[in-house]
């Protein structure tokens, strides 16, 4: 779903310093309501500085952040009021049971007792903890106080969301109810940044994706923007009923064949979807049966892996010093 043209969390020259590191440097970012941005990157990329800054938990060294319109310097409470976040570190209090702990953290958003138990109760059930109210949070599983956490960020239905890896920890089937009510929110304008090492689940929830190495990004767009700009000319792949004889010849002029089989062959075209429909009517006129026509995709992770080796690669040429952010202070992941 494409955002409907609301910034709901902007960020202008976002930079953070921890003496002589610079955890994140210069980061722009600009994410439309009901639009999920992947934010990527390496352990010590700096992507959870950079979420911190964005709840007003930490206070950026330079440039500026603003969070439903809200700036992250200037208007902490209302930023607070208006995001809800998932950390690495959840914070649970395990002698509290859940609905006691979920009261508590309403309260600090002066929801009313009517709402707060609504809400927290609706919220367990969705997640699959409805059977989990008389446990003290302490007899919780890992993927249990993964789900309440991220209960608790929801809880008083804030437009942004900010989840650091949302389903680490948890069974694939609760990782599909986090992902299914991440899309569902999405569609009713709810706003995300996930930080995620699950790169399948990010080709799966994000419209947009960002790549961060060493405080910069250097990379965004969507998976189609990024898959052309650092993979290059789409693949298509043509799988037919009878061998192909003299096929790839017949085609030649149309698109630039790459590969072939008995009854296949794969091609590259800089605008499939204006070749591939002239390239079915030859096929249909010369009498072929075509089974298939499709995209060949490379995965998110393969994108991801080139991106971060080519920038590997222009820091090496450069001579660059590397600035690994984990040596930063603990304050900074």
């Amino acid at each position: 779903m494409a955002g409907d043209g609301r910034v709901m969390i902007e960020t202008q020259g976002l930079t953070k310093d921890f003496g002589d590191f610079r955890a994140v440097d210069d980061v722009t970012l600009n994410v439309e309501a009901g639009t999920v941005l992947a934010l990527l990157g390496p352990n010590g990329a700096g992507k959870t500085t950079t979420v911190r800054m964005m709840t007003s938990i930490l206070k950026p060294t330079a440039g500026s952040a603003r969070i439903a319109g809200y700036d992250v310097t200037t208007q902490p409470v209302e930023v607070r009021q208006n995001v809800g976040v998932l950390t690495e570190q959840h914070g649970l209090y395990e002698r509290m049971r859940p609905l006691e702990y979920l009261d508590f953290f309403a309260r600090l958003y002066h929801l009313d007792a009517q709402t707060r138990r609504k809400r927290a109760k609706a919220l367990m059930e969705r997640f699959g903890l409805a059977d989990a109210y008389g446990k003290r949070l302490g007899e919780f599983s890992k993927g249990m106080k993964q789900k309440l956490a991220l209960v608790r960020a929801m809880l008083h239905d804030p437009p942004v969301l900010l989840l650091d890896e949302p389903t680490s920890a948890m069974d694939p089937q609760s990782a599909k109810l986090v992902r299914d009510s991440i899309l569902e929110l999405r569609r009713d304008a709810h706003t995300f940044i996930v930080t995620t090492h699950n790169l399948n689940e990010a080709q799966l929830l994000a419209d947009r994706i960002a790549i961060i190495r060493q405080g910069r990004i250097i990379a965004e767009g969507t998976f189609e923007e990024l898959s052309r700009r650092f993979v290059g000319v789409p693949t298509m792949e043509l799988r037919v009923r009878v061998p192909l004889n003299g096929l790839v010849q017949e085609i030649s002029d149309m698109v630039e064949v790459i590969g072939y089989g008995d009854h296949w062959l794969r091609y590259r075209v800089e605008q499939p979807e204006i070749t591939n429909p002239h390239l079915l009517r030859r096929l249909t006129s010369l009498g072929v049966d075509v089974i298939t026509l499709s995209p060949l995709q490379e995965t998110l992770e393969a994108i991801y892996l080139r991106i971060v080796a080519e920038d590997e690669q222009v820091e090496h040429d450069n001579g660059s010093i590397p600035r690994y952010a984990d040596a930063i202070a603990s304050t900074s992941p």
